[in-house]
């Protein structure tokens, strides 16, 4: 039996600077999921109180070391996702996101129902529910990236190029929205702004844009319509039930027209519990060091408040300077994707690392509008920071995937060099024509376009 000799082992440092070695891509956004994962760490700890006592006698630890978990197989995800050629996923992009209709028909069928909304999914084995919208989204921006880097020849086009974009978007928005209108709201403004960023049409959006405002203007014409302010004056604490009582039946229909009345109509005692409290823990925080972390008095009103109220107690407990801070990261996290949509010299990888930054931030920005009573609200989590579970896996999957774009572009600009560099796969796949092509709004343009497609250089962009 051959055995290896003690000293001639790899030590644990020699397999540390080979792991920080193979870890690669964008340092910043690296920097961001730490700092992020941290400050959820700490607020989802101090947040969980009520639910540890209600659901473990109190025991809070139980919900640390589970967000603990959710971190560490997060960065797991994001470690191995950032090592695949980002090629790779233009390949795959079409299966997963045929997977995803099945999916979201399962789960508005037989999902479990919240609120009158069927969301998630019960996972076999793990025991584990998983909200399929979030699977979906990320199968549709990686298709939609497919797609726009492949129909930039026709893309101004309405039959050959802009319906087979905005079908699949119709698709997934139309399935999504029964269970989870504002997510579709928000799916669908990313789609539209990852179309704009691809060139498409502006007629062609607009269009778009005027469709889907029809039925949300129809909805707000009914919140309006149905509104009797006499009514509402006349509700009281010992009356709760008659407030419901005028949209039952109405299922998501009703809750959405409830939304937006307490939105716009809501005053005193007739605004919803959670906002009330959600502005209390605000104004606990103050402006500069806020209560101090752990030291939330919200925490035990608030509902949500480790989820989709998690901001509230960023606030109360570090400030409006902590508040500010979060929003300052995730301000950086966009900058970054940016940076690597300008620097990807392939169109498909440009798009990919765009839309999924873009839909990060949009989704945190919700999530904080509604914190604030900007907006009606949502059941938006905010990204990395919200209580762990399949959104946060998903979000750390797509991180992971915009920094498979960023370390390929550092391979590609020699910034790195390794044993077999991942130069993306320009040859056609059988059967099909080779439409891949170069990012028009790159800064760089290390294959030059051939003459054949002078559609796709910056300069014609430009014109």
């Amino acid at each position: 039996m051959n055995d290896t000799l003690f000293p001639e082992m790899p030590s644990m440092d020699g397999v540390r600077s080979q792991l920080v070695w193979k870890t690669r891509g964008d340092k910043f956004i690296w920097g961001i999921v730490l700092v992020l994962a941290l400050i959820s760490v700490l607020v989802v700890y101090s947040s969980t109180g009520s639910l540890a006592y209600k659901m473990y006698k109190g025991n809070n630890e139980i919900y640390l070391f589970k967000q603990l978990a959710f971190m560490l197989v997060g960065l797991v995800i994001i470690y191995f996702l950032h090592r695949v050629n980002y090629t790779i996923y233009s390949k795959i992009a079409w299966m997963l996101f045929m997977l995803a209709i099945p999916l979201l028909i399962y789960t508005y069928f037989f999902g479990a129902k919240i609120n009158d909304g069927s969301r998630w999914i019960r996972l076999p084995i793990i025991n584990m529910t998983m909200q399929t919208s979030d699977f979906a989204r990320l199968a549709l921006f990686m298709y939609m990236s497919r797609l726009l880097s492949r129909k930039q020849e026709v893309i101004k086009d309405f039959k050959t190029g802009f319906l087979p974009i905005i079908i699949p978007v119709a698709i997934i928005c139309l399935l999504i929205a029964p269970a989870n209108l504002s997510t579709a709201l928000l799916t669908g403004a990313t789609s539209l702004l990852l179309m704009f960023i691809g060139r498409v049409s502006i007629k062609h959006i607009m269009m778009s844009i005027l469709v889907a405002a029809i039925p949300v203007a129809l909805l707000i014409g009914v919140a309006i319509f149905t509104h009797n302010a006499k009514a509402e004056e006349a509700d009281t604490d010992e009356q709760p039930v008659k407030k419901e009582g005028r949209f039952a039946g109405m299922g998501r229909v009703g809750t959405w027209v409830k939304r937006i009345q307490d939105y716009r109509y809501a005053k005193k005692d007739s605004i919803p519990y959670q906002v009330q409290q959600s502005k209390i823990a605000i104004a606990n925080g103050g402006i500069i060091i806020g209560l101090g972390p752990g030291n939330s008095r919200q925490r035990n009103f608030l509902p949500h408040c480790y989820s989709d109220f998690i901001y509230a107690i960023v606030i109360e407990e570090y400030g409006l300077l902590g508040g500010a801070f979060i929003i300052f990261i995730y301000l950086l996290f966009l900058f970054r994707g940016i940076r690597i949509f300008r620097r990807c010299p392939y169109a498909f990888g440009a798009f990919l690392a765009m839309g999924l930054s873009f839909t990060l931030i949009i989704q945190a920005m919700a999530n904080m509008a509604v914190a604030v009573d900007l907006v009606p609200v949502t059941g938006v989590t905010l990204p990395l920071v919200s209580m762990g579970g399949s959104s946060f896996l998903f979000t750390c999957a797509s991180i992971g995937i915009i920094l498979s774009v960023a370390r390929n572009v550092e391979v590609m600009e020699g910034k790195i060099t390794e044993t077999e560099p991942e130069v993306p796969n320009t040859e056609p796949e059988d059967g099909e024509e080779d439409t891949e092509t170069v990012n028009p709004f790159g800064m760089t343009n290390y294959l030059k376009p051939k003459a054949k497609k002078p559609a796709f250089t910056a300069k014609s962009f430009a014109s």
